[in-house]
């Protein structure tokens, strides 16, 4: 069945809500609301602070400047351990007498767990600070986090352009015989994510048909979008805008560019966010969802 056929009689029906609909704008406002307070918390990647790639051998970490992986001074002892890494394995093995707890144990010697393949990573703390091994494309790196990073202290707030309800789009998903393995380009060069795409989505905004490879998401019949458009760069972030979507009954697709944000590297340096592929491109300006950090509209 043709693009248009599926897409333009569901835009219309978007618009017919207004951007000043309560229901619809609160909604939204709380999407917004919640995202920020995630970026905000202990957690949120506003405390990543540092990330270190890691070649195998040793490299030791501490405050001391001569670290390999270095801490806040301060916040740590000049010499908290050493990490070994075999080229698949991450090994930790303390100093006699600091104190550091491993996924809030306490903790002396051992192999800590990656993040790779949607695995949940060990978290060394000590302080106000944790360290995790993440992989990306078969790399390695240690991971800092700092609940008073300068990040999150220097914080002020996500700014968004008006709610408009011509955005929230409704299209077709489009998928492969058998998803595609993909190796995704990072904002950090040389470093790679592993990805997996079921498909393609068509969808028709501001007057065009337009298609885009879409990512899988983490929770079922969720599809992860990442893309470019002619604001990038102006008006909302450079490098690329997130936004998940909903596939229903039928490869029915739903998407609310609304609810478009900035990925983590528009928040930390240290964030290793996947770029949009060429195709993700989209030749139209969507002035809907999150403006660039510090941007107002």
């Amino acid at each position: 069945m043709p693009i248009k056929s599926w897409v333009i009689p569901a835009i219309a029906m978007s618009m017919s809500l207004s951007a000043a609909d309560p229901a619809y704008e609160k909604s939204i406002l709380e999407y917004r609301k919640k995202i920020e307070t995630t970026l905000k918390s202990d957690t949120g990647w506003l405390t990543v602070a540092g990330l270190y790639w890691l070649k195998p051998g040793n490299a030791t970490v501490g405050s001391a400047p001569e670290s390999d992986v270095v801490l806040p001074e301060g916040k740590a002892p000049k010499k908290v351990g050493v990490f070994h890494f075999d080229g698949k394995k991450v090994q930790l093995s303390v100093e006699r007498g600091v104190s550091l707890q491993m996924n809030g144990k306490p903790f002396a010697k051992g192999v800590l767990g990656d993040d790779g393949n949607g695995r949940t990573a060990d978290i060394a703390s000590i302080g106000d600070l944790s360290l995790t091994v993440i992989e990306r494309g078969g790399k390695y790196g240690i991971r800092l986090r700092d609940k008073s990073s300068k990040y999150r202290r220097e914080f002020t707030h996500r700014s968004w352009f008006p709610v408009k309800a011509e955005y929230k789009v409704t299209g077709k998903f489009l998928p492969y015989a058998t998803p595609k393995k993909l190796k995704v380009a990072t904002v950090i060069d040389g470093v790679i994510e592993d990805h997996e795409s079921p498909g393609e989505i068509a969808f028709a905004l501001a007057g065009q048909q337009l298609k885009a490879q879409v990512l899988k998401g983490e929770e079922p019949n969720e599809l992860w979008l990442i893309f470019r458009d002619r604001s990038s760069g102006k008006t909302t972030y450079p490098a690329a805008r997130y936004l998940y979507g909903i596939q229903k009954p039928g490869n029915v697709v739903e998407f609310d560019f609304n609810k478009a944000y900035n990925p983590p590297c528009a928040f930390t340096p240290f964030a290793t966010c996947p770029l949009p592929v060429r195709q993700n491109w989209l030749p139209i300006a969507i002035e809907a969802g999150e403006l660039n950090y510090h941007t107002d509209k």
